[in-house]
């Protein structure tokens, strides 16, 4: 019997894929539970309207990030912090301060998806990487200067 998986399934399958599974299975199973559903012509209709809508969207999440990619690119972000002898930090940039930073720029952007390897210790420029979609990511500009 075909199904159309709602949920995933370990070890069956995923949310959105048509497979094909025992009767007793999908019935006694399946179905009570609400993880799937029999895919019939109308069933089959809606998982098509649905899977273009999420395409949909997940192409105008897409074209957000190239916009904001385009803004963070143009920004050179300066950060003051105290320094000593040969332009070392006392203490060192955080991707936190940075977050704070864009958002005093209007740029809401979440800290974890600033990958910052190590934080940063000295003064001058650095390329800060900033993962903005899965397939987008803009590289910003951080300038420390002495305070």
């Amino acid at each position: 019997m075909k199904v159309i998986f709602l949920e995933n399934v370990k070890g069956k399958g995923k949310a959105g894929e048509v497979k094909d599974v025992s009767e007793g299975y999908a019935r006694n199973f399946l179905f009570p539970k609400g993880l799937a559903v029999e895919a019939n012509k109308g069933n089959m209709k809606q998982l098509e309207i649905k899977k273009k809508g999420e395409a949909k969207r997940a192409a105008e999440e897409q074209k957000q990030a190239e916009e904001l990619k385009n803004r963070i690119e143009k920004l050179d972000l300066e950060l003051k912090a105290k320094s000593g002898e040969g332009g070392r930090l006392f203490g060192s940039i955080t991707s936190k301060q940075i977050a704070e930073a864009l958002k005093a720029q209007n740029i809401k952007v979440d800290k974890r998806k600033i990958e910052l390897s190590e934080p940063i210790r000295t003064l001058g420029y650095t390329d800060v990487p900033v993962k903005l979609h899965q397939n987008v990511t803009a590289t910003l500009k951080v300038h420390v200067t002495e305070q």
